[in-house]
């Protein structure tokens, strides 16, 4: 029985389906798009979509480079909102890689709301998402949820985006 509607065999995710999505991703690689781009003042979902010639967002995986080294690998059902969510966002919840690159600096043994209500944390959560900012974005797109879950940890393991990416459960 196909787990999520995948009409794939695991064998055919594995030998097919799979390499041919990372064959996408590094064409994406090759011509990447600046962060800035999402995190332009009055830049919203909209205009971004605009831009990309797109009509709605979608589900896909994205690839945060700086320079041409692959950092981060991430996964959404709104891969545009994600990205505007990275640059943008405010809380622990929303901009979560900023949050985990913001922990590494500024060790802390708070709650993440503790955490954010620090000045000296808040400080550091805000040059975490200036650094994100300053990266480049590739992405495809991706619509089957088993396809695009299995995809994020084949491409974070194929890209060795071990320093941000973890797999560990909570």
């Amino acid at each position: 029985m196909a787990i999520d509607n995948c009409r794939h065999s695991f064998q055919e995710l594995v030998t097919n389906i799979l390499p041919s999505h990372m064959e996408r991703m590094w064409n994406a690689i090759a011509d990447p798009l600046p962060m800035q781009g999402f995190a332009r003042k009055g830049v919203g979902r909209k205009s971004v979509l605009r831009q990309l010639g797109r009509k709605n967002d979608f589900a896909g995986c994205y690839v945060l480079l700086e320079g041409s080294c692959p950092i981060y690998v991430g996964i959404s059902r709104t891969v545009v909102q994600r990205l505007l969510q990275h640059v943008k966002g405010k809380t622990h919840f929303d901009a979560s890689l900023a949050y985990k690159i913001a922990s590494e600096k500024h060790i802390h043994g708070q709650s993440r709301e503790a955490a954010m209500a620090d000045t000296a944390f808040k400080d550091e959560f805000e040059k975490a998402k200036h650094y994100l900012k300053s990266l480049d974005v590739a992405f495809i797109e991706i619509e089957n949820d088993l396809e695009l879950y299995l995809f994020e940890v084949y491409c974070a393991m194929e890209l060795n985006t071990s320093n941000l990416n973890t797999f560990r459960t909570h």
